[in-house]
């Protein structure tokens, strides 16, 4: 329990049910680890209850249960479900999980329907706890209700929910529906689990059916009709999960568009829900900013730039950049065609031009890697210019080495800088130079090979290659007639 989170007491907990194959979906991946912008839909129900609170989960698991071991990586409990009998039958197999929960209520949600919300979870928490029930349904209601359960409601709170395929035609023009999140009592789910029965046109176990034994019980069950429209939403195919991306697409775009950021076009506009964008910033199409990315103040980003985990300043300009865990300060220009790999970091108001690369490297405030350059593991200074063509080598096929590069340095067209060395301050490099030793401060640096002179060589190439043309033309003549 979080401050703040008075309502939570120490044995509130979480069910995640996430044992769906979704064959419709033709993947080999559990369905809820099937994407959203980028985050499986799973990643996006246990945000929901991070961010209400909720710390003890149990994510019951089914088809290919080792990737969710494996992407959840021990982070909460799991328990599998080896058949798929329902959602009781899935909720049984957390039995142990729940009993030691037993003074607390139990949060039941499907892992597949991402667009969970903490207002939702605490809002039906709040009414769970005001009203004393035993359960409590998570509600919404859409112009279609076509596929979902419908809630019966009566002056007490609800009198149950039936499913669409058990529904009377009555029932099935009811458009308040179960969203499949359920806030119980933990004990009295706990009395009812083993009293339900697949008797039903499914033959599965519904968690459903619990609600109407509570309530042969005596007890109250109430719905919660949550404020977000798309609570209930879920994916059955690729095109529903299609349609899932879209939708959290706009609603974080809209966002942004709200706090004055400026799009000229949406098309392969991609925003994660984690991104950062200040007012008046430029976002132009085919741009996917992602995880923890922030975007400053005035930047220009695109067309075409992808940013992962990167801090952008204010007063950017990225063209057809692509940047994964790197800073790029204040009034840096760069691009077209660059890339900054991991632990890139360019200063202020530094120029890197197209088809330039930046590994594990610092660029200095006001430094121009202009084009066709490659600089990794190094730490280079401010106002230095870089000609075209230059490489740092940093590998000797064993070992990685750094290269030092002092402020006011000019490195010439096509310098090989081996390292591990050190270019001083105002120091050059002639161009077409291998530089394999420190050059110090104020030093012009010229390592080039001997150039040796073979008379006549390429005459005679030249001779050779055209008899053998002029023998293929003589064939070829031949061969014709």
């Amino acid at each position: 329990m979080r401050k703040g989170d008075c309502f939570l007491n120490i044995n509130d907990n979480v069910v995640i049910l996430a044992g769906g194959q979704g064959k419709r979906m033709k993947t080999d991946k559990p369905k809820v680890l099937l994407n959203v912008l980028g985050e499986p839909m799973l990643e996006w129900v246990i945000r929901a209850c991070e961010d209400a609170g909720l710390s003890q989960m149990c994510i019951v698991k089914g088809y290919k249960a080792e990737k969710i071991d494996e992407y959840l990586g021990g982070r909460y409990q799991t328990v599998l479900q080896s058949e798929r009998l329902g959602t009781g039958h899935a909720v049984m197999q957390a039995i142990p999980f729940l009993e030691e929960k037993r003074g607390g209520n139990t949060l039941i949600l499907c892992g597949d329907a991402p667009f969970i919300d903490k207002d939702t979870i605490s809002g039906a928490l709040a009414l769970h706890k005001e009203k004393g029930c035993a359960v409590t349904v998570v509600t919404s209601v859409i112009d279609d209700p076509t596929g979902y359960g419908r809630v019966v409601r009566n002056d007490n709170g609800i009198s149950g929910i039936v499913e669409h395929k058990d529904c009377t035609p009555q029932q099935l023009e009811i458009r308040e529906i179960n969203s499949g999140c359920y806030w119980f009592d933990t004990a009295a789910l706990l009395s009812v689990l083993g009293e339900i029965t697949p008797n039903n046109a499914q033959g599965e176990y519904y968690l459903t059916d619990c609600v109407e034994l509570l309530l042969k019980k005596g007890l109250r069950a109430d719905a919660f009709v949550s404020q977000n429209p798309n609570v209930s939403l879920g994916a059955n195919d690729r095109a529903g999960l299609l349609r899932l991306n879209d939708i959290a697409r706009m609603e974080i775009i809209n966002r942004h568009l709200d706090n004055g950021v400026e799009f000229d076009c949406l098309d392969g506009v991609i925003i994660g829900r984690d991104v950062e964008i200040g007012g008046a910033a430029y976002i132009k199409s085919g741009c996917r900013l992602l995880g923890k990315t922030k975007v400053g103040s005035d930047s220009v980003i695109g067309p075409n730039t992808v940013l992962i985990n990167t801090s952008v300043g204010e007063s950017v300009t990225l063209n057809n950049v692509y940047a994964t865990d790197s800073v790029v300060e204040n009034g840096a220009e760069i691009g077209p065609w660059v890339q900054l790999r991991p632990n890139s970091h360019v200063k202020a108001h530094a120029k890197i031009g197209d088809f330039v690369e930046i590994k594990n490297s610092t660029i200095g405030e006001r430094t121009a890697v202009a084009h066709l350059t490659y600089v990794g593991d190094s730490d280079v200074g401010n106002n230095v210019n870089f000609g075209c063509g230059c490489v740092t080598v940093n590998f000797d096929g064993e070992n990685k080495f750094r290269t030092k590069i002092g402020d006011n340095a000019f490195i010439g067209c096509n310098t090989n800088l081996v390292s591990p060395v050190s270019i001083g301050d105002c120091a050059y490099t002639a161009a077409g130079s291998t530089i394999t030793g420190d050059v110090p401060a104020g030093a012009l640096a010229i390592e080039r090979g001997h150039t040796v002179i073979k008379d006549g060589y390429a005459f005679k190439k030249l001779a050779k290659r055209n008899e053998k043309f002029a023998k293929l033309e003589k064939e070829q003549k031949e061969s014709k007639k």
